[in-house]
């Protein structure tokens, strides 16, 4: 998984909400220009759809709308020609980003501006299986908490889902807590996040889903 946009490294701009909250949180956001830039450094895994990307001061999602759209570029190269590939593949980019996010307007813009981009590229509205079902992915993979603490605003573990394409509509997920893979570093050489090691057991395990069954959980 790439780590993007810590909130040490973002740069003030004039979509700061207000001065108490810079004050209190560091809210400020990076330029588009900068985001590019710094997005370019992993160019090759931004262009790879099963990539996972966390950014663990995601705000409004300044840096996981650039990354999901250039995850649905990819899409259209390799899956454009069949619209069931195209739009599952497209899911798929989408689980494959995480966020996590203190305050709850942001965590909620965030969340919006993911799936406003997933509707405006697969031309869909609510009324469609596969929007709700990325609503409920969203609600899952951007978490209301404190990166640092590991924990929700409601003091639960930070719990992540691993999703993966099973193929013919069908995706798995695997549930893991953020605190215990953030302990690979000290255990494994690993560059995934999901890597194969025996402390790195999912707390829960769901049956293959489709889309509509995903929706219905929304």
């Amino acid at each position: 998984m790439v780590i993007v946009g810590k909130r040490s490294d973002w740069l003030p701009m004039k979509r700061i909400k207000s001065r108490r909250r810079v004050a209190e949180h560091g809210e400020v956001f990076m330029p588009p220009r900068l985001v590019e830039a710094m997005l370019d450094l992993v160019k090759p895994e931004t262009e790879r759809i099963d990539s996972r990307f966390l950014e663990p001061a995601c705000g409004s999602g300044n840096f996981l709308v650039r990354i999901l759209q250039r995850k649905f570029a990819a899409v259209e190269l390799k899956f454009g020609k069949s619209d069931f590939e195209r739009r599952h593949y497209a899911l798929l980019a989408l689980m494959c980003t995480y966020g996590i996010e203190l305050l709850a307007d942001n965590i909620a813009e965030c969340r919006a501006n993911m799936l406003e981009v997933l509707a405006d590229h697969l031309k869909i509205d609510a009324s469609d299986d596969l929007y709700r079902a990325a609503s409920c992915v969203l609600s899952q993979n951007l978490v209301h908490g404190d990166a640092l603490t590991m924990r929700t605003t409601d003091d639960q573990p930070i719990t992540f889902a691993e999703w993966g394409y099973l193929g013919r509509g069908k995706f798995q997920r695997r549930d893991f807590r953020f605190d215990t893979l953030t302990g690979m570093s000290k255990h494994s050489e690993q560059v995934s996040l999901f890597a194969k090691h025996e402390i790195f057991t999912p707390i829960k395990t769901h049956p293959p889903m489709t889309v509509n069954e995903l929706a219905a959980l929304g």
